[in-house]
């Protein structure tokens, strides 16, 4: 009987113990496994999906930064001229006022010198007169105890004490109140809600 024995001639070059590849083979060895450092398709996907989330939250909150709603300009353009009006009449010595158009839905300082105060609002201009939206209307004005919300003018002083005449401005909007207040005593303003 024959037996058959495996013959060294027979193998090919890689299954010989010892024999080395040429480098060419190796690369052509469809065998061959390369680890190449790369995203899968499933995580390119997630960081695509938590980058529009992240967008689509933030968003919003950039718009509402931005872009004032009326009721809430008319309200931060009160309280800044206020306070340039207060801070003009302490630093200059001198008797300051806030002249109201509430027909024309109107405001302004009117002071002696130009006014130089920097804006109390980040990325706005400072405001030393306004002109309210039309969709905001003045339901109420009060001066010292008297009524001017139909007249065509009015006065609020600021004194160089620091302190101002009494006055509460009403503003509507949309069934949105506001009610913004002098305190006479320091000539500061505040905010609040009615109804």
């Amino acid at each position: 009987m024959k037996s058959r024995m495996p013959n060294a001639e027979c193998r090919m070059p890689w299954e010989q113990p010892g024999v080395a590849l040429p480098k060419e083979s190796v690369r052509n060895s469809q065998f061959e496994i390369r680890n190449y450092p790369a995203f899968t398709l499933i995580e390119l996907m997630m960081v695509v999906a938590i980058i529009g989330l992240m967008m689509a939250t933030a968003v919003p909150a950039i718009l509402s930064a931005t872009r004032e709603a009326p009721m809430r300009k008319a309200v931060n353009d009160v309280m800044e001229i206020c306070s340039h009006a207060r801070s003009q009449a302490i630093l200059q010595g001198q008797m300051t006022t806030v002249v109201f158009h509430p027909r024309d839905r109107e405001m302004a300082l009117n002071s002696g010198a130009a006014v130089s105060a920097p804006s109390t609002r980040i990325g706005h201009a400072a405001v030393n007169a306004a002109e309210f939206d039309p969709s905001v209307t003045i339901e109420g004005l009060g001066i010292n105890n008297f009524d001017y919300t139909e007249s065509d003018e009015a006065r609020v002083r600021f004194f160089a004490n620091g302190t101002s005449d009494e006055m509460t401005l009403v503003l509507s909007s949309g069934g949105e109140y506001r009610k913004i207040t002098l305190e006479v005593t320091t000539a500061l303003a505040s905010v609040g809600n009615v109804r």
